[in-house]
């Protein structure tokens, strides 16, 4: 627990210079809502795969997850779900330098999490999240990076594009800030580190 709590404390004085985390602005509501692959201020997003129709997606919850590769690891492993989307990973890959990879079509459902199987409440309240925050209801955000060290946070360029990006999904999916969860949350993980903890409290502090 120190050692999560000195992640997220430098994460949140990284946070203090980057853009912050509201509510959706109506510029930023009307770009979510549309397709192909659109420009986004303050985003540098690789499309390998364009948007469609929102309204096809079954997102109901985002997934934080941490990749413990080396920098370059978002792109090999978004090039890598786009020739195999159900393969185990996510729809989109965030880079050490704040790009974003959007690997494979919403409506394709990748293999991550591992069945919201966590119910001791150590983080949150399982209540409503024990075998229901699925593969299948969840859009994962794959942050890369954090090696050798795993408990090293997500880079100032992440937290940035973490800024915008989680308003840009929870506008295009009408996803509420309390079902934006860390992987750590909802499944039994790697005990050296919580995974993507950090990054999901941040997007649900309503001062982010």
């Amino acid at each position: 627990m120190a050692t999560f709590r000195m992640a997220l404390a430098a994460l949140l004085i990284g946070a203090a210079v980057a853009p912050a985390v509201a509510e959706p602005t109506a510029d930023l509501a009307a770009l979510a809502r549309s397709s192909g692959t659109p420009d986004i201020p303050g985003l540098k997003i690789v499309w390998l795969a364009p948007w469609g129709d929102a309204r096809n997606a079954s997102w109901r919850h985002i997934i934080v997850h941490q990749t413990e590769g080396p920098a370059g690891s978002a792109r090999y492993g978004a090039l890598e779900q786009a020739k195999h989307p159900t393969r185990r990973g996510v729809t989109i890959w965030v880079e050490t330098d704040g790009t974003v990879y959007w690997a494979v079509a919403e409506t394709a459902i990748p293999t991550h999490g591992d069945g919201a199987n966590r119910n001791d409440n150590k983080y949150i309240d399982n209540r409503s999240t024990f075998h229901q925050v699925l593969k299948g209801n969840s859009i994962g955000v794959e942050f890369a990076g954090n090696y050798p060290d795993v408990t090293q946070g997500a880079s100032a360029a992440q937290i940035a594009a973490w800024n915008i990006l989680v308003r840009l999904l929870r506008a295009r999916y009408d996803i509420p800030v309390d079902r934006i969860y860390a992987h750590n949350w909802i499944d039994y993980k790697d005990a050296r580190y919580c995974e993507g903890c950090a990054l999901a409290t941040m997007a649900r502090n309503p001062g982010f």
